[in-house]
């Protein structure tokens, strides 16, 4: 069909109109596009508030709040030794506005210690950046004739079973399987919800001895927790004077956790790679590095590439410690 000399015409001048409005809008969706965050994001912790990793999200969520314009908002998720949230993480959309704050213990412990977890973690979760690293100091109840950690072993080993630990996470509760694993002490583990909990749990007189990742410093500092020494393979800028467990005896006894910013699988790179970027510049900020050493952790600098190879072979080291030490595995 012929178009008439009029249609031509319109055509000859609305066309090119047309086609240069669609190009110029062309950028500014792309644009609009490459914004994030748009909206507020939630920050997944599978551990309770109060706990370090929740006091290290919220330090990271405030100042990514502030750099980035939009609300990263900590959510906790605890449960099932950190599996329930780390969960929601992995299965989350991949669309940058679900992370997750995680230890180590959910990612590299977990595989070695449950027979079937509902997501991989090597392949379910993309690790955006590591942040810090986190030991524990030993403490014992001070009404106990228990001064360092060879009468700690010499006063179980008297009275087997009578003594018992708090196991608020995997971290804790690996940290105390070791310590009996390495001394031959019979000590038993009670369970909580969180290391908050087990905090509480030795302030109430609930348990005998506490594998505590430094958040009940002002604590012991009062004395209403006896530190006889530190899981780390380094002496803690907190408490100098209190030995590693290899200094007390335990030469092969090494218990730390890192903790770091992981994403859903399928997170697009470039907000991965903003994230990193970001953690980095908090990372080197003077203010979080003095709130880092107040709390005994060690900031870690590390790119994505050695994040994700520490996670992989701290997976292989924990497989061989808990197979080595006939640490019981949950069905």
């Amino acid at each position: 069909m012929k178009l008439s000399r009029w249609a031509v015409q319109i055509a000859r001048i609305i066309l090119p109109i047309a086609v240069s409005g669609m190009l110029a809008m062309a950028p500014m969706t792309a644009a609009a596009q490459a914004v994030y965050p748009n909206r507020p994001v939630r920050v997944i912790v599978p551990f309770s508030a109060g706990s370090g990793t929740d006091i290290l999200a919220r330090i990271v969520a405030e100042r990514l709040t502030k750099s980035l314009g939009k609300a990263f908002v900590v959510d906790n998720k605890q449960g099932a030794d950190g599996i329930i949230g780390t969960d929601q993480i992995a299965k989350a959309t991949p669309d940058g506005y679900t992370l997750g704050f995680v230890p180590s213990s959910p990612i590299v412990m977990n595989p070695a210690l449950y027979a079937k977890l509902p997501f991989d973690p090597i392949k379910d979760l993309v690790p955006v950046s590591s942040m810090a690293m986190l030991s524990c100091v030993l403490g014992v109840q001070p009404e106990l004739p228990i001064k360092n950690v060879q009468e700690l072993i010499g006063y179980a080993k008297s009275n087997p079973g009578k003594l018992n630990y708090a196991a608020g996470s995997t971290f804790t509760h690996l940290a105390g399987e070791m310590f009996k694993h390495l001394s031959g002490a019979n000590i038993v583990a009670i369970p909580y919800k969180g290391t908050a909990p087990q905090v509480t749990a030795m302030l109430g007189k609930e348990v005998d001895l506490i594998f505590d990742p430094f958040l009940a410093v002002q604590h012991i500092k009062s004395g209403k927790i006896r530190p006889i020494a530190v899981t780390s393979s380094h002496r803690s800028s907190i408490f100098p004077d209190l030995p590693t467990l290899q200094e007390a005896g335990l030469l092969d006894y090494q218990v730390e956790t890192w903790i770091g910013m992981f994403a859903p699988p399928g997170t697009p790179k470039s907000i991965v790679d903003l994230l990193f970027a970001e953690m980095a510049k908090i990372i080197a900020s003077p203010e979080v590095r003095a709130r880092l050493a107040e709390l005994s952790y060690d900031p870690i600098v590390e790119s994505q590439e050695q994040f994700a190879k520490r996670i992989v072979a701290d997976t292989t080291r924990w497989a061989k410690i808990v197979k080595d030490a006939n640490f019981q595995v949950n069905k």
